[in-house]
């Protein structure tokens, strides 16, 4: 069966540090016909739900634990029986959003997560946040960056859990060492490739963003 990328988009807000801001976020559905994962559970389980159509969900993956992306995930695991996955490291940052449920299951750098055909390799990117982490699969040509990385830049750095120097490091190291022609496929807005972002690396860095 054919693997095939799904991409929805909710609407909610982002709150941290007793700020909060109206988002959109990307959420990513891959798999077949089958099974399906999930990549960041955001906003609206039913939505996310309605989208998954049926198939099986075998693993709602969080790239990072900040509400707007998990907020979701433990009432869409309730819905389809899947298990959460999220790094340690972001379990602060988790249980500021859900004090009462626990993550299924840890994430760890370098381990492979199966579904309907796609091995996707988790890669720990801490920076935006300390558990951050980006999903790569190289049969797809694509890489699930979260908010480590955008069309544009690394992601922010501003606010509690997070360090720029960190970021730009892993995404030096981590990212753009992946081939030019890789998709990134982002927690907000439009898609980008790595060969887009790489050059560009040096500015980011004069400008602290």
């Amino acid at each position: 069966m054919t693997v095939r990328i799904e991409r929805l988009v909710t609407s909610g807000r982002f709150t941290l540090d007793g700020g909060t801001w109206d988002v959109e976020n990307n959420v990513w559905i891959v798999g077949d016909e089958r099974e399906v994962i999930v990549i960041d559970a955001a906003h609206d389980a039913e939505a996310i739900a309605r989208a998954v159509e049926g198939r099986r969900l075998t693993a709602i993956v969080c790239t990072h634990a900040h509400n707007d992306h998990v907020n979701a995930a433990p009432a869409l695991a309730d819905l389809t029986g899947a298990p959460i996955w999220l790094h340690p490291d972001d379990l602060p940052l988790w249980k500021q959003t859900h004090p009462h449920r626990d993550p299924d299951r840890h994430l760890v750098d370098g381990q492979v997560i199966e579904a309907a055909g796609t091995d996707l390799t988790v890669l720990h990117t801490p920076g935006h946040a300390p558990g951050a982490v980006c999903l790569y699969d190289p049969g797809l040509g694509t890489v699930f960056t979260g908010d480590t990385l955008f069309q544009g830049g690394p992601g922010a750095t501003g606010r509690s859990y997070s360090h720029f120097p960190t970021i730009i490091d892993s995404i030096r190291d981590r990212l753009l060492t992946l081939p030019p022609d890789t998709k990134v496929l982002t927690g907000h807005g439009d898609a980008t490739t790595i060969g887009a972002e790489a050059p560009h690396l040096e500015e980011w860095i004069a400008r602290g963003y």
